[in-house]
């Protein structure tokens, strides 16, 4: 028989409490947050080509916090970008990267209606549709990029496509994205484990602890993605149902997956050998969660606890001057990092997360 007067009362209390849910936080505290950080990565812009995928995440997030902020000068700063990039993609015609920035362009046309914003997004996918890749989507090949061959593909190009069908009516766009995101996903998707590989390289890798090796970010990417294709996908659209299902697949194996802090680590099945805090995935899992709880997509009772961690975990990684830090460096897979790292995609991701926190502590 176990005598509790003889056990530490902080033993005891370990012993009997259950871990404190994370506190809801007030609307206009996330908002200020965001704009602090966009206000910091504005001034110390990231030295990567005006139209990477790095700055096109970047831009989504900067994006979704225009939306919501009374200030125009966010809005402000990505027309600048846009006007100086004179609305064009990057520069490899097929490569999922190279067409992120064009989800910006299309937000933008949308609230200006002004055609020059999707020109050349319109006259590229029109170009794509018309001479589409074909062949094997291994990872291997100086033209390994010119299909959605690698996970994070699925955040870059897809999302772009819905956007321009929501600027033009045209289906067609729909039709395209939705018959090549069942293809990788045949390809990359664990029907186990509900998770995605990287790539086709990480098929027989295994991690110390002789999990598979599914990548945080990769998979963050992923379910990102997923959310802002069904952002403009239309209800009536045949494969809706089949988006809904893997989001609600996805969401709940990443649930399970987050850490007892808050955040996801780098490696989702092997936490253990990755102990440092991680935002840039967790900025996109709490981005996608939030929004399946605020769309009635998941049900509160796991996801909304779960976004919540995730959000203080994310704050708690915002310097005092706005750097977000705890961003894994660019790369394909999980692996040790200066804590102190930031970057802009990072920085995109947390806004992302930021906006769908706001509408749902509002509520």
């Amino acid at each position: 028989m176990i005598r509790f007067s003889l056990i530490p009362f902080a033993l005891l209390a370990a012993f009997v409490l259950p871990a404190a849910p994370a506190a809801t936080p007030r609307s206009a505290d996330v908002l200020a947050t965001m704009e602090k950080v966009a206000d910091w990565q504005l001034a110390h812009p990231a030295e990567h080509p005006a139209t990477d995928w790095t700055q096109a995440a970047g831009y989504a997030g900067i994006m979704a916090l225009a939306r919501i902020s009374s200030d125009p000068r966010f809005e402000q700063a990505l027309i600048k970008i846009g006007e100086q990039n004179a609305w064009q993609l990057g520069p490899r015609l097929y490569h999922a990267d190279d067409h992120a920035v064009g989800q910006t362009y299309a937000e933008l046309y949308f609230l200006h209606r002004d055609p020059k914003m999707i020109e050349p997004l319109q006259e590229l996918f029109d170009y794509i549709r018309a001479n589409p890749k074909k062949g094997s989507l291994e990872f291997v090949g100086d033209d390994r990029g010119d299909q959605w061959s690698w996970c994070d593909s699925l955040f870059m190009s897809p999302p772009a496509w819905v956007r321009l069908y929501e600027a033009t009516g045209n289906r067609a766009y729909l039709d395209y994205m939705a018959t090549q995101w069942e293809r990788t996903t045949e390809y990359l998707y664990d029907t186990g484990e509900h998770l995605y590989f990287r790539d086709s390289t990480f098929f027989k890798k295994r991690e110390e602890n002789g999990r598979k090796i599914f990548w945080s970010r990769g998979n963050g990417w992923v379910l990102a993605g997923l959310v802002r294709v069904l952002q403009y996908l239309p209800k009536d659209h045949p494969s809706r149902t089949r988006f809904v299902r893997q989001f609600r697949e996805m969401a709940d194996k990443i649930i399970s997956l987050q850490q007892p802090d808050g955040f996801w680590r780098a490696s989702l099945l092997d936490p253990k050998h990755y102990p440092l805090e991680e935002t840039s995935g967790t900025g996109f899992y709490t981005f996608a969660l939030a929004w399946g709880v605020n769309e009635r997509v998941l049900t509160n009772r796991k996801a909304e606890p779960a976004v919540l961690k995730g959000w203080e975990a994310l704050t708690a990684s915002v310097q005092p001057d706005g750097k977000l830090v705890h961003v894994q460096p660019i790369g394909e897979d999980p692996k040790r990092f200066d804590p102190d790292h930031t970057d802009v995609f990072g920085v995109g991701a947390f806004l992302l997360a930021g906006s769908e926190v706001y509408r749902l502590v509002g509520r």
